[in-house]
């Protein structure tokens, strides 16, 4: 017998015709009143969870799941090539985004499944069985948006989508602020002449980056300098649309590599061309992550709190798939903060005396 008094072997674990018995209740009623279903008595369904939890009753989650037609799984997925989302060790951006969007998730009873990087064919998003998606950053004309948007899926956007037609509710990531953030640290440390690297695609990043970089240009009177490269390029990449920069104009000083794997290849040109970084060349990058922290030297970026962005990503999907018509449209990121490292900060001369 169990201290329940119920009479279930320890051997399996109780079933709902066990509460049923113990509390006196058709297995109807049980699971109705675990289920939020049906006209129970409020206190009939407290004591029904009450036997519940005194059993250690655990629902059937794939018998829930059948009965309602839901996956209770969202997916996290992106267009993003895993030598800028992830590199080699798979860490990064895109990793950091699924390790908050999943506990949010599972506060709410559903699972995160990570689909990698989704390209043209979308193969990976036309097997999973999920109920909505958040999708990292798309680009125009995106695989991952494609293919929900074929197989009719809700999902939202982690940052604002760039598609004219694109009318999905989306976290804004703040990507104008976040140049503006960056040059104005670079302005600080007395540079005259930044670069700008981004990303060939048209994620909100790149196109925001690009507008704010071109606005302060003309306000200082920068010559505007922009170089693209391939995400799928990875370091190599931005190692070469920086050597080419700094070939072409020899008066850059400073390099702001949107893409921390750009940055980390621009670093290597920099020193590979004969000068140093920071005394010669300054260099700062868009996000936080380990490849900033682990560059030589450090990078200076910026904290964009993806744990909260992506916590606010679960929130609109989740409205979404309750249709919820009174539910935001958009989340907005907290005020991103610049992190500054040895990457971007020159060492003052000696003053007189010391």
């Amino acid at each position: 017998m169990s201290p329940s008094g119920s009479g279930t072997s320890g051997t399996r674990p109780p079933t709902i015709a066990d509460v049923a018995r113990v509390a006196g209740v058709s297995r109807t009623t049980v699971s109705h009143a675990l289920n939020g279903l049906g006209k129970v008595d409020p206190r009939t369904r407290e004591r029904i969870k009450q036997v519940a939890a005194d059993l250690g009753y655990r629902p059937n989650l794939r018998a829930q799941r059948l009965r309602r037609g839901q996956a209770k799984a969202i997916a996290l997925a992106s267009s993003m090539p895993f030598s800028v989302a992830g590199g080699p060790s798979r860490l990064g951006f895109y990793m950091e985004v699924a390790a908050a969007a999943a506990e949010s998730a599972l506060a709410h009873d559903y699972a995160l499944v990570l689909v990698p990087p989704v390209e043209a064919s979308g193969s990976a998003l036309y097997s999973v069985d999920i109920d909505g998606a958040i999708v990292v950053e798309p680009d125009v004309d995106d695989a991952a948006t494609a293919r929900l948007k074929e197989r009719g899926l809700p999902y939202v956007t982690l940052g604002r989508p760039v598609a004219p037609e694109e009318d999905a509710p989306y976290v804004d990531l703040r990507g104008a602020l976040v140049t503006d953030l960056l040059l104005s640290h670079l302005k600080e440390q007395s540079a005259r002449q930044p670069a700008l690297i981004i990303g060939s695609g048209a994620r909100h990043s790149s196109v925001d980056a690009r507008e704010a970089y071109e606005r302060t240009a003309a306000a200082e009177g920068w010559t505007p300098l922009v170089r693209t490269a391939p995400e799928a390029g990875g370091e190599e990449a931005g190692y070469a649309a920086c050597a080419q920069l700094l070939a072409e104009h020899p008066g850059i000083d400073a390099v702001c590599a949107l893409v921390d794997v750009f940055a980390v290849g621009a670093v290597r040109a920099i020193k590979d061309s004969g000068r140093a970084v920071p005394d010669d060349v300054l260099v700062v990058t868009r996000y936080d992550g380990l490849r900033a922290r682990t560059c030589e030297p450090p990078l200076t970026a910026v904290d964009l709190h993806l744990d909260r962005a992506a916590a606010d990503a679960v929130e609109l999907l989740l409205a979404r798939l309750r249709g919820d018509a009174e539910a935001a449209r958009t989340a907005t990121a907290p005020a991103p903060r610049v992190v500054v490292r040895a990457s971007s900060v020159r060492n003052k001369p000696s003053q007189p005396g010391n």
